[in-house]
């Protein structure tokens, strides 16, 4: 019995008491009464409370599952949910959706944090010349991450009305794969020295975690893509439902172009915005002129016609600049020349004679050029970071490096390429077609190697895809290709990715047909396919044997590697004005 039941009992037991007493029960009473009333209330509120609090633990808990169950399809299960959980109002996360919104605020915010230790680190005294390009290099990459996240967001918070399912999604990881590789183009740049490599050490974990981050959101929005796109398709199994786009006179026309530029374009004859002539004919001299006064985020598009000519000039199309087209005299007659190099001084990144990155930018009948030559490495005529972006009639021309295909979707057609190592590098969703692409004569020691992708995640949408083409030599190669072995590609990054499609192959390509990057590397995690090629060069039989190497043999599967499915060309490439074929045939 506790103390207070014995306190009752003597009170239950005093019924011969004197009055006094009998006063003293009646106050008991009054204060047991009164004390039955304050418990009663301290029961209810906590029992309130204790279903409030309840209901936080229930929503964090809740909240909790989603962000586990979303980080789930991710590479870094673990760094996601600990990392989202710590930085986002967890109870606000009720969906994939939100978490993926969440992932992308925090990648934003830690994008910021870097763009200012860059700014902080350039104003150290005794940085080399490069150092500082490869630092200027990472504010301009980060620049644009900053807008692929904020575009993204964007897409996100319209997803799934905006447009099609199907173009939502390629859109989405066209836009992370993207950010991704800019981190990695960041890093790159310090990989020329030991001082140079002190710097990149400085940066590397703040890089690291926007890289992370950014492929952590990729697979999270694939994942729900994949998964809205299939439940669709057996929801829709049996209409003939179109992506969101206009169509007239059979043709599938972006919502974006006007019909001014539809008819613009589907006439033979182009009217230019502006004339460069370095004679003074023109409204400019020089192309770098035209470029600046060109509109900013136009969506018309705008022409510059360059007369023949040879252009000594670095030409910059920034991202501001968008819809911009360069419109030559003719291959042979328009060229614009430059000789920036590794060996002197330049990043890669910076070593582009034209760097083009505003969206939908087309070029045609005209020649880029490096003229470094082999002794001085990378020298890039073309680097193009432009989405939705197509060249026709052009030459592109180097020796190392000759074509970046950085980043975003690119289409090249009836182009001729020429160079010797890793001459088509980088990690765009690129497709060439009908385009002759050479191997020429490299420096002492070095071998040829067409392609060098530079895929770092299996969710990103980048691949490098050569259809209907000619892969062979110019002259001063086949005079002495006995003595310089000439490889189909091999892989810069874990997941390049690769793929040679009815294509014709001289016997300039080594029958093993690709060759390593370092050892082992990425052998296992590559994928190099081959469907339909012909030629002295196409045989398959001493191809390496590799566990990423594939020769395809379905056109199902080679139907995916299209410009039509690879590119979502179906639904821009009309917009060039110039010829392609969207699938296999």
């Amino acid at each position: 019995m506790t103390r207070f039941k014995q306190f009752l009992a003597r009170f239950a037991d005093s019924g011969n008491q004197n009055s006094t007493s009998k006063k003293h029960k009646k106050i008991f009473l009054a204060i047991f009464g009164s004390l039955l009333i304050v418990a009663a209330i301290i029961g209810i509120v906590t029992g309130v409370n204790s279903k409030k609090n309840s209901g936080k633990e229930d929503d964090v808990s809740s909240s909790h599952a989603i962000i586990k169950a979303s980080c789930s399809s991710t590479l870094y299960r673990d760094y996601c949910f600990s990392t989202i959980t710590a930085a986002a109002p967890t109870k606000k996360l009720k969906s994939q959706k939100d978490v993926i919104e969440a992932s992308l605020n925090i990648t934003t915010n830690a994008v910021e944090k870097n763009y200012f230790q860059i700014e902080k680190l350039l104003s150290h005294k005794g940085l080399t010349k490069r150092e500082k390009g490869a630092l200027h290099d990472c504010l301009e990459t980060i620049d644009e991450t900053l807008d692929e996240l904020r575009e993204a967001r964007e897409d996100l918070e319209k997803y799934p009305k905006l447009k099609s399912l199907t173009q939502h999604a390629d859109d989405l990881k066209t836009l992370m794969s993207a950010a991704m590789t800019n981190q990695e183009t960041c890093l790159d740049g310090f990989s020329h020295g030991d001082a140079d490599r002190h710097v990149r050490q400085a940066l590397l974990d703040g890089q690291e975690h926007v890289e992370k981050m950014c492929s952590i959101a990729l697979a999270m929005i694939k994942n729900m893509t994949d998964t809205d796109i299939a439940n669709e398709l057996k929801a829709t199994a049996t209409s003939n439902r179109k992506l969101n786009e206009e169509h007239a006179d059979g043709i599938a026309w972006p919502k974006w172009m006007s019909v001014g530029d539809r008819r613009l374009l589907q006439s033979p004859s182009l009217t230019p915005d502006v004339v460069v002539a370095k004679d003074g004919s023109g409204n400019f001299k020089t192309i770098t002129e035209a470029v600046a006064r060109a509109p900013v985020h136009s969506k018309k598009r705008y022409i510059i016609k360059i007369k023949a000519g040879v252009y000594r000039e670095n030409v910059d199309v920034p991202k501001k600049k968008t819809n911009i087209m360069f419109w030559g005299d003719g291959r042979t007659k328009t060229i614009i020349t430059g000789s920036q190099n590794v060996v002197d001084g330049s990043t890669t990144f910076k070593s582009a004679t034209v760097a083009v990155v505003g969206e939908r930018f087309i070029a045609r009948d005209l020649t880029f050029q490096n003229t470094a030559g082999p002794s001085k490495h990378q020298a890039v005529a073309l680097r193009v970071g432009s989405d939705l972006s197509a060249f026709y009639q052009c030459d592109i021309l180097a020796y190392q490096d000759t074509l970046y295909v950085h980043s975003n979707r690119q289409f090249y057609i009836n182009c001729l390429i020429t160079g010797t190592v890793d001459f088509i590098f980088g990690n765009a969703a690129a497709v060439f077609q009908d385009c002759d692409i050479h191997a020429r004569r490299p420096g002492p020691g070095q071998k040829n190697m067409v392609t060098a992708h530079g895929r770092t995640d299996p969710n990103q949408n980048t691949g490098i895809v050569i259809q209907k083409c000619r892969i062979g030599a110019t002259s001063d190669l086949q005079l002495v290709r006995s003595s310089f072995g000439t490889y189909l590609g091999r892989p810069w990054k874990h997941y390049s990715r690769t793929i040679i499609m009815q294509s014709t192959i001289s016997d300039v390509i080594h029958p093993a047909g690709w060759h390593e990057w370092s050892g082992d590397f990425a052998l296992n995690t590559l994928f190099y396919g081959e469907y339909q090629n012909t030629g002295a060069g196409a045989g398959t039989s001493g191809r390496v044997k590799w566990k990423g190497h594939k020769v395809i043999t379905t056109p199902t599967e080679a139907e995916g590697f299209t410009p039509g499915k690879f590119i979502s060309g179906g639904s821009w490439l009309h917009s060039t004005g110039f010829p392609f074929k969207l699938g296999l045939n």
